[in-house]
């Protein structure tokens, strides 16, 4: 692969680099839009199939558009609004159990190692009436839980913008994402040679293979924890395993709703249920995040365990959620782009074609 330098082409370049810095707190809507777009393009050409001959093309994106925001958007918000709402019965019965003081629990002297030692602090700290919030009194900083209430509204205010955005954008691709598809491999072409439509090829397969890890992902939580929550006798197991489920679609977010799960358990005076809860949870989570996850991803892309997980972690701590996507086609098209300057002349294949596995 050659890629000669020309004035054009490094003015061109230089409007891309503009045009990018201009449209850069639009680029994760964008992104995110792309990445969705990619994913469900198969589903939207058999829908625009079946309602062609009955709707114009708008109505037909747009439809389609409201239809993949719902599936996306409704199932998360639920799951958020019922944390939320666990997390503040939580707090309540925190309050409650703080001002007749908070017991030490039973198990906690059986605890390994340090049981007599938390059970003797929990006494002298805990056991007392407001003692809690006595001791929250005391360590807070108004101004400083002020400035993390408010730096939490901009993220979600934030966050809502690009939603909207991608929304938007989404309808956009849909409308017009063949044309677009043939002018960027077009343009790809012009500046990578021959070999543009199979690398866009590859990083089609990438995408769709990292998005439906998420939904494989997602279903496997979601249906393990229902069914071990229901078996160990875990209040509320359908309610629970759709937030665990849902929010696990995020690594490492499920963990939240478990730890509200086992504190809530815990106040409750079911020590065992939430050792259980606490246990299996973690189990299926790590299972899912770990092993699952690299494993549904790597068909698609081609690369080894490691180099996924890797991809998925990276992707989600640099971009967010959009990044657990887009962080495993980032290095497969980087492994496809080393092993086509690793091939001698007469290694070199014609179409492009993914590489066996490292």
């Amino acid at each position: 692969m050659q890629i000669r330098l020309t004035v054009p082409g490094l003015l061109g370049a230089l409007l891309l680099v503009l045009t990018a810095w201009i449209l850069h707190s639009y680029l994760p809507a964008l992104l995110v839009a792309c990445v969705a777009a990619v994913a469900s393009w198969p589903l939207y050409r058999r829908f625009a199939a079946l309602l062609r001959p009955r709707l114009s093309s708008g109505a037909i994106s747009l439809a389609f558009t409201f239809l993949v925001a719902a599936l996306v958007l409704a199932p998360l918000t639920f799951a958020c609004w019922a944390l939320l709402a666990k997390a503040s019965a939580l707090l309540l019965d925190i309050a409650a159990a703080d001002r007749n003081g908070i017991g030490v629990p039973p198990w906690l002297e059986s605890f390994p190692l340090a049981g007599a030692w938390l059970a003797e602090h929990w006494g002298s700290e805990l056991a007392r009436p407001g003692a809690l919030w006595a001791w929250a009194q005391q360590r807070a900083d108004t101004a400083a839980l002020l400035g993390w209430m408010q730096g939490i509204g901009e993220f979600m205010g934030r966050q809502l913008v690009i939603i909207g955005f991608a929304i938007l954008a989404l309808f956009f691709l849909y409308q017009e994402g063949e044309p677009l598809a043939r002018e960027l491999k077009r343009a790809l072409g012009h500046f990578v040679g021959g070999r543009a439509e199979g690398y866009a090829d590859v990083a089609t397969r990438a995408i769709r293979a990292s998005a439906n890890s998420m939904l494989i992902v997602a279903l496997f939580d979601g249906l393990a924890c229902g069914i071990l929550y229901a078996i160990a006798g875990v209040p509320q197991p359908v309610t629970w395993a759709a937030i665990i489920g849902l929010l696990a679609l995020v690594p490492f977010v499920g963990y939240v709703a478990l730890a509200a799960l086992t504190l809530e358990l815990a106040l409750a005076g079911a020590s065992t249920a939430a050792l259980v809860s606490l246990a299996l949870g973690a189990a299926i989570l790590f299972f899912g995040d770990k092993v699952l996850r690299p494993l549904a991803a790597r068909k698609g892309t081609h690369l080894g365990f490691v180099w996924v997980l890797m991809g998925c972690l990276g992707g989600f701590e640099a971009l967010g959620l959009v990044g657990v996507v887009v962080g495993p086609v980032v290095l497969t098209l980087a492994r496809e782009l080393w092993a086509e300057r690793m091939r001698t002349p007469e290694e070199a294949p014609g179409p492009l074609t993914l590489v066996g596995r490292a």
